[in-house]
């Protein structure tokens, strides 16, 4: 896949293409039917293009009302690529980029760099400079311009729409096995494994702790089974794993929403290595104990049960 750091990167002459624009948070499955959609739209004659942006708009727009991403932009360009993406063109959504008025979003940003001949949007579909664009401007602009449009209808499952916002809410509540059918994917959080205060080696159980700046929505507290993907090899090595969220009760000091991976029966180096946590089942909530022989009988009782549902 080719991905270009704004327009500036586009190369002269490059296209014609068809393009959906989005955040594509997650890329989940109605992402990914919009994505099947348009590399039906594009077939052979023209390159499949995504435009999307560095961060969401709303961080920017309405910083109060910006949620958490499910995924951060290294792993969503990742996730693009793997569904078979021609182009990715990441725009940086900047004052600049949020005062373009709807034309001239589509005449400087969709035709001049990227010869779009097919443009493939969401019904609800809002663009330009205070959402003025929509579905019919655009209709009416590829009457005069030349191009094509096509409107992608909901994605539904169980009457609801598939949104980013639905798996977040999941998420919150510690739904992993819910969120990842409609990720299509076990939720996942990426970054590096730093020093903690080594307080599951001194218990028996000596964890991989995430830096706080990692990427991906972090679930609810408690304990999950899951995997650590050792992303420091080519290919990345995986590891079944015990993983803890939280800022774990029974001691005092530690940073909220630590994530934690214990990896089973496996010795391992892995500090300042770049890992993905993944997140396959909730094992329990997180509990308060009153000394450390209870949290050890428990922290043993969890690793059978994650064996069991990674074995």
């Amino acid at each position: 896949m080719q991905t270009f750091a704004g327009l500036g990167s586009v190369p002269h002459g490059f296209g014609p293409s068809a393009v959906t624009i989005g955040k594509f948070d997650g890329l989940h499955t109605g992402h990914r039917v919009v994505i099947e959609d348009l590399l039906t739209l594009a077939g052979d004659d023209l390159e499949p293009v995504v435009v999307t942006f560095d961060r969401n708009p709303l961080q920017l727009l309405r910083p109060d009302r910006s949620p958490a991403p499910l995924v951060g932009l290294e792993q969503k360009l990742e996730l693009l690529e793997s569904v078979g993406v021609g182009a990715t063109v990441v725009l940086r959504f900047d004052e600049a980029l949020a005062s373009l008025e709807a034309e001239a979003f589509v005449d400087q940003v969709l035709l001049g760099p990227l010869g779009m001949r097919s443009l493939l949007v969401g019904d609800d579909f809002r663009f330009g400079r205070y959402g003025r664009g929509d579905v019919p401007l655009l209709e009416r602009m590829g009457r005069e311009r030349g191009f094509a449009v096509q409107v992608q209808q909901q994605v539904l499952k169980e009457s609801r729409r598939v949104s980013s916002t639905w798996i977040r809410e999941l998420l919150g509540a510690g739904a992993i096995e819910e969120a990842a059918e409609l990720l299509g994917r076990p939720p996942a959080v990426r970054g590096e494994v730093v020093h903690g205060a080594h307080r599951g080696r001194e218990l028996g159980f000596p964890t991989a702790n995430l830096d706080q700046q990692s990427d991906g929505m972090i679930p609810a507290d408690g304990v999950y089974a899951g995997r650590l993907v050792d992303r420091s090899f080519d290919p990345p090595v995986t590891y079944p794993a015990a993983i803890s969220v939280g800022s774990n009760p029974t001691f005092d000091g530690v940073p909220p929403k630590q994530v934690e991976a214990y990896v089973l029966d496996e010795t391992l180096d892995l500090y300042g290595h770049l890992v993905d946590i993944e997140f396959t089942h909730r094992i329990r909530g997180q509990v308060a104990y009153t000394g450390i022989d209870p949290l050890i009988a428990q922290m043993t009782l969890d690793v059978e049960h994650v064996r069991a549902l990674t074995g």
